[in-house]
């Protein structure tokens, strides 16, 4: 599976931004499709997940509210939708996939996200 993240930006703070991550090749009903976040001179961290089939979604607390993911089966594609975006939320995304939990195989390039003041 190849993954193809894009939609990154410098966008003020308050803005908004959408992320795509296309893949290519089969993504299985009980695979997750991951997106994690690596700020500058930050480890990398989690951001938000969906489940592949059931559609569930996950986010982690920084995000919640504001972050939502979402997934286009007929595009094989996962988005996330970020609003009100902060200075914190500057860093460099990726998302990945291929397994339902644990490390995933298969990760993007990344897409750079810069939010200023």
């Amino acid at each position: 599976v190849q993954l193809q993240a894009c939609g990154g930006g410098l966008v003020q703070a308050g803005d908004s931004l959408r992320l795509s991550c296309a893949a290519a090749g089969r993504i299985f009903s009980s695979w997750s499709v991951v997106w994690f976040r690596q700020g500058p001179g930050k480890e990398r961290e989690f951001v938000a997940n969906i489940r592949w089939g059931a559609g569930n979604t996950y986010y982690a607390d920084s995000v919640k509210g504001r972050f939502t993911v979402s997934r286009d089966k007929g595009e094989n594609t996962v988005y996330l939708q970020m609003n009100s975006l902060k200075l914190e939320d500057t860093a460099v995304y990726y998302c990945a996939t291929g397994a339902s939990s644990g490390p995933s195989r298969y990760w993007g390039q990344g897409t750079q996200v810069t939010v200023s003041s």
